[in-house]
């Protein structure tokens, strides 16, 4: 067929081929906020690499249409810095993503994530369905009934709303810079069965 074709259209062929094949799957969107959107990306790229179909940084739950870092950063739009992913909920759970999220940051914190500051570092879930806000509130209740932590989770359930990717240079911002500001590491606790 090569010789028939060429090469080049062997490529546009597979290459149609793999678009037509994620357009059959399901995809589901997660939004978390947990202080800064670079190490949230971090580590769940870290965690799941492959099985996210997308990973996007930005800015979610405020009141301006388009806002820049600056604007967020002000603390006077009201979002928040969030990571945004995409994935096939038969090859990866959204309680998976959920369990990352609370081992990954300090939802205890209000409005703060370690030395960042203010209500665009908030602990929210932005939850796109009602079963996603089933979910993030079940593993909230158990994660205080478990007394995982000394005091309550504060983190916010909030509807999704329109989320806006944070300018090029955020995004995949620890790839290129390895040596770059991160506060979240991975906490090791478990609930009970």
């Amino acid at each position: 067929c090569n010789h028939f074709f060429g090469t080049g259209f062997s490529l546009r062929l597979s290459k149609i081929l793999r678009h037509a094949r994620l357009a059959l799957m399901p995809v589901e969107k997660a939004t978390f906020a947990g202080g800064c959107f670079w190490g949230m990306e971090k580590w769940f790229k870290k965690k799941f690499g492959p099985q996210l179909l997308s990973a996007k940084v930005g800015y979610i739950g405020g009141t301006v249409h388009n806002p820049t870092y600056e604007m967020v950063c002000s603390g006077r739009t009201g979002h928040a810095e969030a990571l945004q992913v995409e994935f096939d909920p038969d090859n990866l759970k959204y309680t998976e993503l959920v369990d990352l999220f609370f081992h990954m940051h300090d939802p205890t914190q209000l409005n703060r994530q370690g030395n960042d500051m203010g209500t665009q570092y908030r602990s929210a879930i932005f939850y796109h369905s009602d079963e996603q806000l089933r979910a993030a509130k079940e593993y909230i209740q158990k994660i205080d009934k478990a007394k995982v932590f000394p005091k309550p989770v504060v983190t916010t359930l909030e509807k999704a709303g329109p989320f806006y990717d944070a300018e090029d240079y955020h995004q995949q911002y620890l790839d290129h810079n390895p040596g770059g500001y991160c506060n979240h590491s991975i906490r090791t606790w478990s609930l009970p069965a």
